[in-house]
């Protein structure tokens, strides 16, 4: 036996001439569970103001077609290679904003491959081991927000006061946007403070300031 005889027997050892029903009918209802479970999830520990349904409702998709896909590539080989060539012409448009819906969608896209590999097993191990990794880093205490304090004022001299009451309050602070006219001065600083409201009341208190607001938002903590 030559050795491409070698090499093309232990390459079409690995498919199987056909699918087992009941490892098929297996397979899916374990994915159908895992999918429901991160479905579940998802929606516990979503941050977002908004939840998404339509993207969870398409993590239980992706899981099940990813599962069918996997157990239709076992059974043959012709099959597996048409499916390499099908599935290379689809492009995925949509931005993902949350680095966190991109690991539920990678997870659920694991659990279809794992489960249609008939690893079921795996795929519950790994399942409960992201639920944990999940759940303890979300809990787990982070530094505080920055916020950002908007400072409207008639006196364009005033920054100096502005920046002297910042001081007081926080220990770091970043200029972000100082804007000067002749009569006006608009300055925006980003600031990590715990005493908001002694803050904006000792900068209310500066001369020529006519307002200032303290806006918080869910962007990325600075240094």
């Amino acid at each position: 036996m030559s050795f491409k005889d070698i090499f093309k027997n232990s390459f079409l050892s690995g498919f199987s001439s056909g699918v087992d029903t009941k490892m098929v009918i297996t397979g899916l209802l374990i994915t159908c569970v895992l999918a429901l479970y991160i479905f579940f999830f998802y929606r516990l520990v979503t941050r977002k103001t908004f939840y998404a349904q339509t993207f969870n409702l398409s993590l239980i998709a992706m899981a099940v077609i990813t599962a069918a896909i996997i157990l239709t590539i076992q059974s043959n080989i012709v099959l597996s290679l048409g499916m390499v060539g099908a599935l290379s012409i689809i492009r995925f448009r949509t931005a993902i904003k949350d680095p966190l819906d991109l690991v539920f969608l990678y997870w659920s896209i694991s659990i279809g491959i794992i489960c249609g590999a008939g690893l079921s097993v795996i795929a519950v191990i790994v399942t409960l081991i992201i639920s944990v990794i999940v759940l303890v880093m979300l809990h787990y205490p982070a530094r505080k927000l920055s916020m950002i304090l908007v400072v409207n004022s008639t006196e364009p001299g005033s920054d100096k006061q502005i920046l002297e009451t910042v001081r007081k309050y926080c220990k770091s602070y970043k200029i972000k946007s100082r804007n000067l006219t002749p009569t006006t001065l608009d300055m925006i600083v980003e600031i990590r403070v715990d005493a908001e409201s002694d803050l904006i009341h000792d900068v209310m208190e500066i001369s020529g300031v006519t307002s200032a607001s303290i806006l918080s938002h869910d962007g990325e903590i600075t240094a």
